[in-house]
C-alpha cells in the first residue's frame, strides 16, 4: 500500500532527529503528502494551528501522551465484566492540537518530571560505565538521547541504541529510573478537550495487547498500520475498530529522517480528516 499520510512522526521536540524544518523534504523523498508531528509529551511550539500546510505538506499538529490505566478507570468496565485492576503504561496519540490551559499546565508537569528524570539516568550512566556524557538534563529529553550519547562516546563499547537500552536503561534495568505519568482518565481528558481525535498507539508494542485494546472503548481511534518488527495478527485490533467505531490510523513513529513506513492510503486519510475535523 502506498502511504499518503504517516500519522506518527517526532523531532527534535521530543526525541526525534528531525527539526520540523526538515519534516518536508523527509515526506517529500519517502513519497508522503501528510504528516502528523506527534511528540512525546509536547505541542509543537512552532504549529500554531491544528493542521498547516508547510513547503508542499500537510503537516497535522498532534502529540504522544504517556499514561497509565489506574483502578479509577477501569470502574466502569469492572460492572461490564471487564478488566479488575490496572494494567501497564500505554501511549495515547492526540491528532489536530489546539492548547488549551488545562493541558499546557499537564505537559509543563510532565516535562518538569522529565528534566528530573533524565539527570538521573545520566548520572545513573555515567556512573555505571564510568563516563562524562557530556549531556545536560532538558525538557524534550528522552532515554533515547541518553543511549545515543552512550553510542556516541569513545570509551564506551556500545555500537547499537538498542543494546544501551538492553543492558542499561530499558524498564527494570540497572540504570532505569521512572516517571510520573497521567492517568489514563485524565489524559483521556485532557486530550479530548484539545484535539479533535484521540486514539491508542501501537497496540501491539504492549506485554498485553488485548488489555490495550480493551481501552479503545473510551476512545475515538486505534494505530491500524505500525511498523512493528514481527508479524502480528492483524484480526483484533480489526475487531476492536468494528467493535468500538474507531478510526484506524498509522504511522513510521519515525525518531530519524524515514517516514512512509507505515500510513494510511488517500482514501483512509480522507476518512481520518473527515473525523477529526481538519
Amino acid at each position: 500500500m502506498s502511504v499518503f499520510a504517516d500519522l506518527h512522526v517526532h523531532t527534535t521536540n521530543s526525541d526525534g532527529e528531525m527539526a520540523l524544518s526538515e519534516v518536508p523534504e523527509a515526506a517529500r523523498d519517502a513519497g508522503v503528502s501528510v504528516v502528523a508531528i506527534t511528540d512525546h509529551d509536547r505541542l509543537h511550539p512552532e504549529l500554531p494551528t491544528p493542521v498547516t500546510a508547510f513547503e508542499g505538506v500537510t503537516v497535522v499538529h498532534g502529540i504522544e501522551l504517556r499514561v497509565e490505566p489506574r483502578s479509577e478507570d477501569y470502574e466502569s468496565d469492572q460492572s461490564s465484566g471487564g478488566s479488575d485492576g490496572p494494567g501497564e503504561r500505554v501511549d495515547l496519540l492526540g491528532y489536530g492540537a489546539t492548547p488549551t490551559p488545562e493541558l499546557v499546565d499537564e505537559l509543563d508537569r510532565i516535562q518538569r518530571d522529565r528534566k528530573e528524570r533524565g539527570r538521573a539516568i545520566i548520572e545513573s550512566v555515567e556512573d555505571h560505565l564510568g563516563v562524562d556524557l557530556d549531556l545536560e538534563a532538558r525538557e524534550g529529553l528522552g532515554r533515547p538521547h541518553v543511549a545515543r550519547a552512550v553510542v556516541d562516546h569513545a570509551e564506551t563499547a556500545y555500537d547499537e541504541i538498542g543494546d544501551v537500552f538492553d543492558d542499561l536503561i530499558a524498564d527494570g534495568g540497572p540504570c532505569f529510573v521512572a516517571r510520573e505519568v497521567t492517568s489514563f482518565e485524565r489524559g483521556v481528558d485532557l486530550l479530548s478537550d484539545a484535539c479533535g481525535l484521540v486514539g491508542l498507539a501501537h497496540p501491539y508494542r504492549y506485554d498485553d495487547p488485548e488489555a490495550a485494546l480493551e481501552l479503545t472503548r473510551h476512545l475515538d481511534a486505534v494505530e491500524r498500520y505500525y511498523p512493528y518488527d514481527r508479524e502480528v495478527d492483524p484480526r483484533p485490533v480489526e475487531r476492536a475498530i468494528a467493535e468500538y467505531d474507531l478510526v484506524p490510523t498509522g504511522g513510521t513513529d519515525a525518531h530519524d529522517e524515514v517516514l512512509g513506513l507505515a500510513g494510511l492510503s488517500r482514501p483512509e486519510y480522507r476518512h481520518f480528516r473527515s473525523s477529526v475535523s481538519l
